[in-house]
This record gives structure tokens, sequence and C-alpha cells, in this order.
């Protein structure tokens, strides 16, 4: 099996084409024609996931965030991401990766979003692809809307703006969304669900709310999304997911 045969399959997927203009995704390390033995898929391409991939034997790591995002300068072993590049080349291990392509995917990150809150026949809120909106499957109020997302994405706790009187239509957006709530309160929302929402976004209009699940929580499904389209393509091929199930680099106490 050689890298490009994997990228195939991923790309069939979530076509690289599709990535925002400003993203990095794709191969950042390795040749299309190096031979591999086994793929390890993660979230985060971190130096103990290359760690982790040597250990289990797989010479290529597929993650959602790319590892090489803006340009690199230099590569200090100091510093996270030139030591995971370092390991990386160092083990000969493969580093891809599918984000605003996979976000804006079939079944993608967005679609898995809106169906894990049930939403009834979610849609892209508009061409991007990078925001999605629904109904709920019933009338919540703002509290009662809160306590749902908790249970559905199992979070510990969530932010939120002041909780509104009822909520039947919910925007979505996976990761750091909140340039798309404006949009969604436009198309009737009233509640925007999405990831890194800074200080000034909870000022919201009257009737609308907004809840910060967190971004990793948003987005750390398509770890097993990849995983499924990969084992159901390369049915005898060895695709493994990440034994770390704690790598979200925010801690809740």
């Amino acid at each position: 099996m050689k890298v490009q045969d994997i990228i195939d399959v991923l790309e069939a997927f979530a076509p690289a084409a599709t990535q925002e203009p400003w993203d990095n995704a794709g191969l950042c390390i390795g040749s299309p024609q190096q031979e591999v033995r086994g793929v390890l898929v993660g979230f985060d391409c971190t130096e103990s996931l290359i760690e982790e991939a040597v250990r289990r034997g797989a010479d290529m790591v597929v993650t959602h965030h790319p590892l090489i995002f803006g340009g690199l300068k230099r590569i200090d072993p100091d510093d996270p991401v030139g030591a995971t590049v370092m390991a990386a080349i160092r083990h000969g291990v493969a580093v891809y990766a599918a984000h605003t392509n996979a976000d804006k995917a079939d079944g993608g990150v967005n679609e898995l979003m809106a169906r894990r809150l049930g939403l009834i026949e979610p849609q892209p809120l508009d061409e991007s692809g990078l925001a999605w909106i629904g109904v709920l499957p019933g009338p919540m109020t703002g509290e009662a809307f809160c306590a749902y997302v908790k249970e559905c994405f199992s979070l510990p706790t969530l932010r939120c703006s002041a909780p509104v009187e009822e909520v039947t239509l919910v925007g979505t957006s996976c990761g750091a969304g909140s340039s798309f709530a404006e949009k969604a309160y436009a198309a009737g929302a009233e509640a925007f669900v999405t990831g890194d929402v800074s200080y000034h976004h909870f000022f919201v209009p009257e009737g609308r709310m907004i809840l910060d699940i967190g971004h990793y929580e948003s987005e750390v499904e398509i770890v097993s999304k990849f995983v499924s389209v990969l084992r159901k393509k390369l049915h005898t091929f060895a695709v493994y997911t990440t034994e770390n199930k704690k790598n979200n680099p925010v801690y809740h106490f």
C-alpha cells in the first residue's frame, strides 16, 4: 500500500480541492509513493501521536488538524510543531490532514455535529458548507436546550449567552464558527452552537443565544469517521485509532 492509496480513499470522501483557501490540508510530510504498512488516525498531530504510530507499526498518520498550518521559518525541537516534524521525519512517518474539506464533506464534521443534536432535515446554512441549520425534534426552553447539548456531546460544562424562552431552530458550526452566528440568526435560528466563542460574540440579538461547546468537542467525532471511511475501502489494511482518548489540550476543572 502506498501513501497515495490512502489519500485517494480519504479524498473521495473529502476532496482536497474543497478546502478553504487559507487552509493547509493534505500531505505535509512524506511522499505519495512511500510504502505504508499501517495508518494511525488521531485528531491533532503531536509528537506523542507519532511515537504511538511507531510503536504500533504504523508509518502514516492521518489527523483532522494540519500539523503545519502557517509557514515554518525554523524547525525547533523545543517547539511542539518542530518536535513533531522532526519525529515524523526521523521515523519515516507520513503525515496527512483533512481539515476544512472534511468539515464541509457529506457526512463530514458539520453534518456529524448537526446529526448528533438530532436536528430534523439539517442542511448547510450557506454555500460554504461550514455551518448547518436544522429543527429540533421538539421545542425546548433555553435552559433545557443547554442541558440537551451537554448530554449530546457528553460535556461537563459549556458557555452560553442568556438562555432564551424557546428554541426550535438551531444553527451549528464546528470549530471556531462564531462568524456564522449572525447568518444563522437571520435565518431564524434561536440558538447557535459552536466553539471558541469570544467574549463579544456573547452579546447576541434579543431572542437569540449562542453556545460554546469547545473546539475539540465539536469536531472530535471526525476521527471515528476517518477510521470508518478507511476500513470500508481497505478491508484487510491496518487502520488504527489512537489509544489516547484524552488528547484535548483544553482541560476543565
